[in-house]
């Protein structure tokens, strides 16, 4: 997706905002699989050093804001494409649909600024957590530093967090308004189809298809964050286990149902595959 979507904006002087969409989706993406990876590799061979340097902020704070960035890209492509597919004759549909192309960087932008501010409370947070295990606070004053942490840093903290409820909201309102527009004129094409297997209402029910599983899968990764966000789990428990999972498989099955759905993206891997079994002359 990132290869085709980079060649296809770089091809031309003004880039496509599906294109500017998918670049910010897939690259946040790949950085945070790659994250991901490194957290693990430093946790299993630099453990000592993990804690007493600010290698573990560091790690939690850019994990963090990747999350934050890849939960918004995700709900801006679910609106992106209710409204340039969705058919609506309201005003508001109208306007969006005329200005949709110049909001979109405005959108990214935003969404960006707005992951690195929701991260700062968690930065200090785990700055915290970190000059707990380097430097043991005395008995007289850890209840005084349990109650200033409390009181101000922990209620920013849960702000922050529950105003991630805003992109699934908009990942879900704008996915159930698409697949109620895709399910209106399906049910048009297939009473004006001529045949059993007619393209266009084939088209339609593979969208639909798309659009609920990329829903699903949104959803699935998103309440998995927040059971890893808040700790509902105990350490190394099978619940804890199985949100990891789901957060690792999610994005890749988010990807694949991409490609699958548009042939731009099938073509690249097509080609590879024919360029793989062609013989060598």
């Amino acid at each position: 997706i990132l290869t085709v979507s980079s060649s296809s904006c770089g091809g031309s002087k003004t880039w496509s905002p599906y294109d500017m969409v998918m670049i910010s989706l897939s690259s946040s993406r790949i950085t945070l699989q790659c994250w991901i990876i490194l957290d693990l590799f430093l946790t299993i061979f630099c453990e000592p050093s993990y804690f007493e340097e600010n290698i573990f902020v560091v790690i939690k704070t850019v994990y963090m804001f990747l999350n934050y960035s890849n939960l918004w890209f995700g709900a801006w492509l679910s609106v992106f494409c209710c409204i340039k597919v969705a058919r609506f004759t309201q005003s508001f549909f109208i306007w969006m649909k005329q200005r949709i192309a110049r909001l979109v960087p405005w959108m990214l932008l935003a969404s960006l600024l707005y992951s690195f501010t929701a991260t700062v409370p968690f930065a200090w947070d785990a700055y915290i957590v970190r000059s707990n295990f380097t430097a043991p606070v005395p008995v007289t004053n850890s209840s005084a530093m349990k109650i200033t942490r409390n009181d101000s840093l922990t209620l920013l903290i849960y702000l922050c967090n529950a105003s991630t409820a805003l992109p699934l909201i908009l990942s879900v309102v704008s996915s159930i308004v698409l697949i109620r527009s895709l399910w209106v004129h399906t049910r048009q094409v297939h009473n004006n189809a001529s045949g059993f297997r007619d393209p266009s209402l084939e088209a339609h029910i593979n969208a639909i298809k798309s659009v609920g599983s990329l829903l699903i899968l949104y959803t699935a990764y998103f309440i998995a964050f927040i059971f890893l966000l808040y700790n509902f789990f105990l350490s190394f428990s099978i619940a804890k286990s199985i949100c990891i999972a789901v957060m690792a498989a999610c994005p890749t099955g988010h990807t694949m149902v991409l490609i699958w759905s548009n042939p731009k993206f099938r073509e690249l891997p097509a080609r590879i595959w024919h360029s793989t079994n062609c013989p060598v002359r």
